[in-house]
């Protein structure tokens, strides 16, 4: 829900038969799943965390590692995900104790990393974050150097801040196509062929066609996500985000203007339907047939899931299109990570808690596969290890919404194919809720061309983050 500023599910949202009050909390926090804003204001009372003087990163050996770390995580689902992965964790390292804390990261966790107080051994945060908070994190460098081929390298390259890694990388939230396999076919419109944005259009025309009223293709109407999903266009087409490796602004790029101008298409022509991303309308649009065309992160299964009625089970999954012949067909859209705070009391007891979370066998598949929370496995985001992703050994069970699909296979094949290099200013969520974001949603209204967008957005970035920054 989960991730590329906030964390958008803690990366995307976790979904699964376990529906209910905190799969809508995360709902709410979608804009942090994938791009989260960094939370800022007057200093927050403590929150539960060791108030003890901070240790150095590899000062205890792991053989012998004892004591008590506290780590943070937002109070929803992937909590309750991650409590069950503390028994194996127990089992290899019987005298260290974790204690998983449910709070508001947000708001408590940037200033507990300035002041130090309160201040947890480590905590979840939203990919979007992370940089912003650089200077008040661990560097991890010589400790994922083991990890590092192992890791998705976009992953890696959104937790690396001046050459330091500061982020232990989660979750990958891979662009897939979702179709409804019924409106397709009765528009005699081949699955198979939509490799192209080109050819995306050309089904959209099809089906409306057919039908004057269907808006296949949604126009996400909140700036934050209308940007990530932005990004997640660029992304593919030149592997950076906002900013290229230098931190040097990229709108001014044929990526931007591809992208806008096939955004401005779909606008002008009736081919998109405008709606928030899980709000009533968009769940009435998609269940009802008006939107069947969504190129969108593999978190949109969070819809098909648990929400609609209609058309479950006509729903089908995809690699995205190209924007060139042989070009990427995923892009990045949401993630989140772990984080160790600096000033943390226990920062190797946090760390062998994440190593063995994220990279061993029975962490991740404790996680991703079955378990307590989700049944069928947790499938609104995949690892971003690379052993994780194997197509032929799937760690959560086909979809009935999906008409049992596999999406394992779709979704694993995205992840590896998401283009490196991609990075997140610490100022991205003002930009997407304040320039970039807002000229978007003027764009798709009719109200801005695609030259002024990337004109004004340009100057307002740059004036107003960059130069400030």
């Amino acid at each position: 829900m989960s991730s590329s500023s906030s964390d958008h599910r803690a990366a995307a949202p976790a979904v699964g038969p376990a529906a209910g009050t905190s799969r809508r909390s995360l709902l709410r926090l979608m804009g942090a799943a994938g791009i989260g804003a960094a939370a800022t204001g007057a200093l927050s009372a403590c929150a539960p965390g060791s108030s003890a003087a901070p240790k150095a990163l590899g000062s205890t050996v792991p053989t012998q590692a004892k004591g008590t770390a506290t780590l943070w995580f937002r109070d929803d689902d992937l909590l309750k995900v991650f409590r069950g992965v503390v028994p194996s964790f127990t089992k290899k390292y019987p005298k260290v104790t974790v204690k998983l804390v449910g709070v508001d990261i947000d708001t408590k966790l940037p200033p507990a990393l300035i002041s130090g107080a309160g201040v947890p051994d480590g905590s979840f945060f939203g990919d979007g974050s992370v940089l912003g908070q650089a200077e008040h994190l661990t560097d991890l460098t010589a400790q994922m150097s083991k990890y590092r081929a192992d890791t998705v390298q976009y992953k890696l390259d959104s937790n690396t801040s001046d050459g330091r890694l500061v982020g232990i990388p989660w979750d990958t939230d891979p662009g897939l196509l979702y179709y409804r396999e019924d409106i397709l076919s009765a528009a005699k419109v081949d699955p198979s062929q939509l490799t192209s944005y080109d050819a995306l259009l050309d089904a959209a025309r099809e089906i409306k066609g057919r039908d004057a009223k269907a808006r296949p293709i949604p126009l996400e109407q909140d700036p934050n996500l209308a940007t990530q999903w932005l990004m997640m266009l660029v992304n593919q087409q030149q592997g950076t985000g906002l900013v290229d490796a230098k931190g040097k602004l990229t709108l001014d790029t044929d990526a931007f203007r591809t992208a806008l101008t096939w955004i401005k298409k779909v606008a002008d022509e009736g081919l998109g339907a405008r709606s928030k991303f899980a709000g009533t309308a968009q769940i009435a649009q998609a269940d009802g047939g008006t939107v069947s065309l969504v190129p969108w992160a593999i978190w949109y299964n969070f819809l098909v899931q648990g929400t609609f009625k209609k058309s479950t089970g006509h729903w089908r999954v995809g690699q995205l299109p190209a924007w060139t012949p042989g070009g990427a067909r995923s892009g990045v859209m949401g993630g989140s990570s772990f984080v160790i705070p600096a000033k943390a009391a226990e920062p190797d007891l946090a760390w062998l808690f994440y190593e063995h979370a994220v990279y061993s066998p029975e962490g991740y598949k404790a996680v991703f596969g079955s378990n307590s929370v989700y049944p069928n496995g947790l499938n609104t985001a995949l690892p971003s290890v690379k052993s994780a992703l194997d197509p032929a050994s799937p760690l959560f069970k086909p979809l009935p919404g999906l008409g049992n699909q596999n999406l394992w296979e779709v979704g694993t094949k995205a992840s590896l194919a998401i283009p490196a290099g991609y990075r997140i200013p610490s100022w991205f969520t003002q930009a997407a809720t304040t320039y970039l974001g807002p000229n978007l949603q003027k764009l798709m209204d009719g109200k801005m061309s695609v030259a002024d967008v990337i004109k004004k957005s340009t100057s307002d970035i740059q004036t107003n983050l960059v130069d400030r920054a």
